[in-house]
């Protein structure tokens, strides 16, 4: 028996494992006509993700302020096969950059807008990124009901092609180095007339936690792989002007001010963030 902490629908809920540990558990009517509180039989158990790190059970709740629990509990069932299957390490930011992925292509694909990924193919590069993404689209397709084609392998693997990594605790040299960054990048978008409002508010604060998780990344930058970078880039730079020429003001700032060289990846993720807080739409 386990003790529910939050019921998310009839078929999911929190719950506490103990040991202050916690774990996301799916099952079909495994918490129908329960309570917080309440015990729910381990043998109606179907699947179990477990919140191992303070981020991943923070990145649960942040998530769920706008994303729906069967796209945040698709995420972490994709995450948690990386982590069984290949052993993959991966930094605890996936959570948020996949989730918001998945609901984006997810509401695209309801509204009969959706558009087969352009992302280039980089499977003979990244064998074990691309397994994943294949079983991953096979989740997605049979979760959330939707049938994506396999050109959506290629964005799924770019997730975790980026996120590859341990988490490193900050020390205060790093926390002094995060508040730098901070500041320089919202001189960039206050400059830029971008601010924290009700309408982007979780657009906004995404970007900040992504920040956070760069400076653990900052010296750890020798993976690039900038052909397949340069041909995101190109592409962003042309579907998305105004929003990379902000993306770029900041990605030259933060590495002439921090004297570091920074991923041309870091780019592509400040492109997607702006695009979302400026809500620029796509140039044909």
């Amino acid at each position: 028996m386990v003790e529910i902490a939050q019921i998310f629908n009839n078929n999911s809920a929190l719950v506490n494992l103990g040991d202050h540990k916690q774990a996301i558990v799916k099952g079909k009517g495994i918490a129908f006509n329960k309570s917080k509180g309440s015990n729910l039989e381990t043998n109606k158990i179907e699947k179990i993700f477990y919140l191992n790190t303070k981020a991943s059970r923070e990145n649960l709740f942040f998530l769920m302020k706008d994303i729906p629990i069967d796209v945040v509990t698709t995420t972490y069932e994709i995450i948690d096969y990386a982590k069984r299957k290949f052993h993959y390490n991966v930094l605890d930011y996936v959570y948020i950059t996949l989730s918001d992925h998945i609901y984006g292509a997810y509401q695209r694909y309801l509204a009969h807008s959706y558009e087969a990924s352009l992302v280039p193919d980089m499977s003979n590069q990244y064998t074990t990124e691309y397994l994943i993404a294949s079983h991953g689209l096979d989740i997605i397709n049979a979760n959330l009901n939707v049938n994506f084609p396999e050109s959506e392998i290629k964005s799924i693997a770019l997730h975790f092609i980026n996120a590859k990594g341990e988490e490193i605790h900050q020390d205060s040299a790093n926390q002094t180095e995060a508040i730098n960054i901070n500041k320089i990048v919202k001189t960039v978008l206050t400059d830029n007339a971008i601010f924290r409002k009700d309408g982007n508010g979780n657009y906004y604060d995404r970007f900040m936690i992504h920040l956070q998780y760069l400076t653990g990344r900052l010296d750890d930058q020798n993976e690039d792989n900038e052909e397949f970078n340069q041909k995101l880039e190109d592409e962003m730079k042309t579907s998305y002007p105004r929003s990379f020429k902000i993306a770029d003001e900041i990605y030259d700032r933060l590495q002439n001010q921090l004297d570091k060289k920074i991923s041309s990846s870091e780019l592509l993720y400040f492109i997607i963030h702006i695009q979302r807080l400026t809500k620029e739409k796509i140039t044909k």
